[in-house]
């Protein structure tokens, strides 16, 4: 059937009625050939060549059949987590096929008005189907089945690992797979022994069981870290802005989060360069900064500044300095001050007044005088624009979650991305985005700029210490719900870090979701254009859907039009009255292979995918199935609940615990 130039799968299976024809004469044959006048010995052969003949037309009927149950039907497609298939160098995907002009035409054929009889099951079928439903308690994947029934021979699909560090994006509307998809990408990046960092923005807990149960499946429970900011009493730490190459890291990951736009950008610049000041004499003093200690220099930095200063003139100062240090202080009248150094401390204004001349140029020290002199009214206009955000990150018990170091007694671990990289360890964090989207974007963007600055180390160093071409081996960022994480940090981490063997798997539902975060669609374009990968799955925004269709090309498709027509005879002694003409005519026509509607109609479970270089792919992901409660410990068990009790209503509680596994 194929041989011709229009399909014609949508119609009875009337080969059955030639194949039971077939079959009867071929008995007829072989039972009673004196019926068909043919001789015993012939009668044998024409049975068996009837008999074949059969077959054949059985086959290419049932073909018809299949091809129909197909277009109304699909079967869930369930696989344990511990029978995903594996293989060193590919990425399971599912089962599927690759699109083609061929399924474009036969989903147009599903249109036409004749044959929409064959696009609904039998109400038999229809009945027992509700039931077992019922029964089992599976929920409806919805969605127009034809869009994969229109290939009856699927076959398990692979993705080239070293496609991944290309960068996968992942975009569906709420409850279609988004997901699950992540599990079974995430059970594979941990069954390889990949480094694993899942971003977690909102809290998931059956994602969270998955994560742990793929860990101890695999015997890496040991290697495995839960972050939460819902959860700090209990979570372990991470030190935001204490990991960098550069020391200018620090002001930039806190001024990143400040408003960029129009009389903004000043007091975000002026921000950074204050911070950055604080930055670089807290390390030039041997401590590493935090959150806290940059808060408490940006309200006073006067501490500081005495500390720095007295520990330069230690190093570097001539002898008894102290001595004239303590003759200035007492010297010092307030009334005879300049206004911006009326209620300094007389001790950090002499050392001001004793500096100069006394010791070589320092430029950390030269920064701390020149925010010292600043008029303090002045200075808090300024420093407005940062005071907020650090408050928000230094109150309550965040503060000691992501500013570790000061306190002693905590038995809460520290985890650093090297040292998580190193011993190819699995983190989960979770951003409580929820409950506070400026933190959650805060600390999620550090995090993202930090790996960036571990990246740049991997790809100049490895990850040995210090040892050039030590292995680098695969880091797979998984960040759901990734349109909450985007920001600065993010674009760097995409068009940067792969050559140290970061591969990003992003997942969001809609492309303007990233957008309006972003603020700029020439930036979201820059985002786009670093994933190499895209899968798409159910999505219920035309632009969305456009990001897919508007990159593949358009098909040659045939429609069979039936003409008919009736002329009267020009001359009447011919004997003919009238001549009729019936014709069947194809024509073709250029069209998308794929449009918007059909990925607005994709059922739960199913995706469209362009993989390496374009090819577009039909999908069929597997729905992994649920983690049993008991795979996790009691502390993260007790986290998963409080995750799920937060889920269901708004303002969430917290649990009584929930460590590190």
């Amino acid at each position: 059937m194929s041989a011709y130039p229009v399909e014609a799968l949508l119609r009875p299976a009337i080969e059955l009625c030639s194949a039971l024809a077939a079959f009867a004469c071929a008995a007829l044959a072989l039972l009673a050939p004196q019926l068909l006048m043919l001789p015993g010995g012939l009668g044998t052969g024409c049975a068996a060549v009837l008999g074949a003949l059969g077959l054949v037309r059985t086959a290419q009927g049932l073909r018809v059949l299949r091809y129909r149950a197909r277009l109304t039907h699909l079967s869930h497609y369930r696989v344990s987590c511990a029978r995903i298939p594996q293989r060193a160098h590919k990425v399971f995907l599912g089962r599927g096929f690759r699109w083609s002009q061929k399924h474009t035409q036969r989903l147009r054929d599903t249109l036409h008005p004749a044959v929409q009889g064959y696009l609904q099951p039998p109400a038999l079928y229809r009945l027992l189907h509700r039931r077992a439903s019922a029964a089992t308690s599976r929920k409806a994947i919805g969605g127009q089945p034809a869009l994969h029934g229109v290939e009856p021979h699927e076959r398990t699909v692979w993705m080239d690992r070293a496609e991944r560090v290309g960068h996968t994006l992942v975009l569906g509307t709420t409850r279609v797979g988004k997901t699950r998809l992540a599990e079974l990408l995430i059970a594979q990046d941990i069954a390889r022994g990949d480094t694993v960092i899942v971003f977690d923005p909102k809290g998931d807990a059956g994602l969270l069981r998955r994560v742990h149960a793929e860990a101890r499946r695999a015997h890496r429970d040991r290697d495995f870290f839960v972050f939460h900011l819902g959860f700090p009493e209990h979570s372990a730490r991470y030190n935001a802005i204490g990991n960098f190459s550069r020391i200018t890291e620090v002001a930039t990951r806190i001024a990143n989060q400040l408003p960029n736009e129009g009389n903004s950008a000043a007091f975000r610049e002026f921000a950074w360069r204050f911070v950055n000041i604080i930055a670089r004499a807290l390390v030039a003093l041997g401590r590493t900064p935090n959150y806290r200690q940059v808060n408490r220099y940006i309200n006073d930095i006067e501490p500081l500044f005495i500390e720095y200063a007295e520990d330069h003139l230690t190093r570097t100062g001539a002898p008894g300095w102290r001595k004239r240090v303590g003759e200035i202080a007492e010297s010092i009248k307030e009334r005879n001050l300049p206004a911006a150094l009326r209620g300094r401390s007389a001790r950090a204004i002499a050392l001001m007044r004793y500096l100069p001349g006394h010791t070589r140029y320092d430029p950390v020290l030269d920064g701390l005088i020149s925010a010292f002199k600043y008029d303090r009214t002045y200075f808090d206009k300024i420093v407005s624009s940062v005071g907020p955000l650090m408050e928000k990150l230094t109150t309550g018990a965040i503060a000691e979650l992501i500013s570790p170091g000061e306190e002693g007694g905590d038995a809460r671990p520290i985890f650093e991305w090297l040292d998580v990289i190193r011993r190819r360890g699995i983190v989960y964090v979770g951003l409580d985005a929820l409950s506070d989207t400026t933190v959650a974007s805060a600390v999620g963007n550090s995090m993202f700029a930090d790996l960036v600055s571990v990246a740049g180390h991997i790809y100049k160093h490895g990850t040995g210490d210090g040892h050039v071409g030590s292995q680098r081996p695969s880091v797979s960022i998984h960040a759901d719900e990734f349109n909450e994480l985007i920001g600065d940090e993010f674009v760097p981490l995409l068009n940067k870090a792969g050559g140290a063997g970061f591969q990003v798997t992003a997942y969001t539902q809609t492309w303007s979701d990233v957008e309006a975060r972003i603020g700029n669609r020439a930036k979201a374009g820059q985002v786009a254009g670093n994933f190499n990968t895209l899968v798409m799955l159910r999505v219920k925004e035309l632009a969305t859907a456009r990001m897919l269709t508007d990159q593949l090309p358009e098909v040659e498709v045939h429609t069979l039009m039936s003409v008919s027509g009736v002329n009267d005879s020009a001359e009447p002694a011919s004997g003919v009255d009238f001549r009729s003409r019936n014709e069947d005519r194809i024509s073709v026509f250029k069209a998308p292979m794929l449009s918007p509607a059909e990925l607005i109609a994709l059922p739960k479970g199913q995706a469209f995918a362009l993989l390496e270089g374009g090819q577009l792919w039909k999908l069929r992901m597997p729905l992994p199935e649920a983690a049993p409660a008991r795979a996790l410990p009691e502390e993260l068990a007790e986290i998963a609940q409080g995750m799920q009790r937060a889920h269901a209503a708004r303002p969430h509680s917290h649990p009584s615990r929930s460590p590190r596994a």
